[in-house]
Parts: structure tokens; sequence; C-alpha cells
């Protein structure tokens, strides 16, 4: 295992996985190449480690959209009781005052609108929280796609032979009328 990688398994343990996976685009972007290639050498036990940290760092990330979604329940569930103790404290008064029946027509209606108005809020959060979670499993969606694709293609360059080298003969070049060393009629003054 690399220093990186020991980096990111030991000292941060918070690193998001689309980080993680963003590192492992770095290893293979700065890869050494092959002489006389164009394919790179990669530690495939470095890229393997890394990618697991980034697979068990996505539960990480699903439970806080877990959490969000908790809280907006949370929410709802304390707007909802402040709703109920509303609710009957305006039936406490409509009791009371029986002979003014518009008061307590009012005070249900308030009562209502603020009940509406927390569950609009609660399906709003929900919503919010839901896109949150779209959107950060779209993000990593197209990085594992794309390092999907370099990986592929990196293999696909180390399974296909180089192409032979072009062999010039000396009697070739005497025909050609090129010297070794790249003289050209141009340079002459």
């Amino acid at each position: 295992m690399t220093d990186q990688y020991l980096e990111v398994e030991e000292s941060e343990q918070d690193v998001s996985a689309e980080a993680v996976i963003s590192q492992v685009l770095d290893i293979i972007n700065g890869a050494k190449s092959m002489p006389l290639s164009s394919s790179v050498i990669v530690s495939r036990e470095e890229v393997v480690g890394l990618l697991r940290a980034a697979l068990d760092r996505l539960p990480d990330e699903l439970r806080q959209a877990r959490w969000l979604l908790r809280e907006r329940e949370e929410f709802l569930a304390e707007r909802t009781r402040e709703a109920e103790t509303l609710m009957e404290e305006v039936r406490a008064q409509a009791e009371r005052m029986v002979q003014r029946t518009e008061i307590v027509r009012q005070a249900n209606s308030v009562a209502q609108r603020i009940l509406d108005d927390a569950n609009d809020e609660a399906r709003t959060m929900r919503h919010e929280a839901e896109d949150f979670c779209d959107q950060k499993l779209a993000g990593m969606e197209i990085v594992l796609d794309r390092l999907t694709r370099t990986v592929q293609s990196g293999r696909a360059k180390l399974a296909s032979p180089p192409p032979p080298a072009p062999v010039k003969h000396e009697s070739a070049r005497a025909a050609s009328g090129t010297e070794e060393d790249g003289f050209f009629d141009q340079d002459v003054s």
C-alpha cells in the first residue's frame, strides 16, 4: 500500500466517497507510462483499496441523508404537536365562549391554517432532502462511470500488443537523400 492510501485510510476518516474516487483518478492520471507504450502502470492493490474505501464511505453519506429525513419527520411531529396544542386551546376557548360562534370559527380557521402551513413546510423539507440525496447519488454515479471507463480503457490498452516499430534500411535512407543527423537544405545559408 502506498502512503496516499494509508493517508486516506488512517487520517481522513471523514473524507467523502467522491474525494476518494477523485484520488483514484489522480493516481491513474499521474501513473508512469510503460516504456515504448501509451499504457500506464497502476498499482492494483492501491486502486482497489481506494475504491473499497470509497464504497465504505457511501453508507456514511446515505446515513446523512437518512438523518435529514429523520430531522424532517421530527420537525413535522413537532409542528403537529404544536398544531394539536393550539387546537386544544381553541376548543377550550370555544367551550367558554359558546355564544360567540364567530370567534370559535376564526380560531379553528387559524389552527387549520397553521396545520396546513406545517404540513406544507414538512413536505417541502422532504422534497429538498430527497433532491439532495438524488444529487449526491447522481454525482457519485458520474464519478464511478468515469472511473469505470478509465479503468476499462487502461485494461484494453494493456491487453493489446504494441504496434511494431518501422525499420528503415540503409538503402532506403540513401535513396531518400536524408542524413542521419537530420540536415535540411533550408538550414543552409
